[in-house]
């Protein structure tokens, strides 16, 4: 018979995985222990490994978990009811409150993905697709030049990618520019931008 899970056992997993990207962020994948994982838990081992086999499980839910966070924070954001360019703004507010607190997991889903088995590593990557194709839709219908199979609409969907993912090496949350201010600025650059492109 199986054993049951504890009450708190999403909860102790979650934090399995905030300590672990920590760790794997600051020390790098390969340097990072499970013995260092678990003393960072407040955890023995042995229940560490109830969680979790090995470092490769830790790390494809680490960024699985971090990328399914960005959908819904962006997915939550979206309203019919709003004109498309707030549409988009929106969106870019969303992903960037998503950020918050999560460097590591970033940083982690950009450097170490590779890291993965094939299979893991395609499962991540329409995660990221999915994603992708949200911004792009919101930005095709701010800007409708950039639809029709138009040779511009990936570039300007990935520059504003570029835009937000690389924010967290220079933002600071107490700084003079807040995510809100950075959410108008990158909108605006993308906007005036991409249709100064079309025009």
């Amino acid at each position: 018979m199986a054993r049951p899970r504890a009450e708190d056992y999403d909860e102790k997993r979650k934090a399995i995985l905030k300590t672990s990207a920590e760790l794997f962020s600051e020390h790098g994948f390969d340097r990072a222990s499970m013995s260092q994982i678990a003393q960072g838990c407040g955890v023995s081992k042995a229940l560490l490994y109830h969680y979790y086999a090995n470092k490769d499980q830790l790390l494809f839910d680490i960024i699985r978990d971090h990328l399914d966070e960005l959908i819904a924070g962006v997915e939550a954001a979206h309203d019919p009811s709003r004109a498309a360019e707030q549409r988009l703004r929106n969106y870019v507010g969303a992903l960037l409150e998503a950020y918050r607190d999560a460097n590591a997991e970033h940083k982690i889903q950009i450097n170490d993905m590779k890291r993965l088995a094939p299979d893991q590593q395609e499962e991540l990557k329409e995660k990221e697709r999915h994603l992708v194709r949200l911004f792009s839709e919101a930005i095709v219908e701010a800007i409708p030049e950039l639809g029709d199979g138009s040779k511009l609409l990936k570039p300007v969907t990935m520059s504003l990618f570029g835009m937000v993912n690389w924010h967290y090496l220079w933002f600071r949350p107490h700084g003079p520019v807040s995510r809100e201010d950075y959410a108008d600025i990158a909108t605006a650059i993308l906007l005036n931008g991409a249709r100064s492109l079309t025009s």
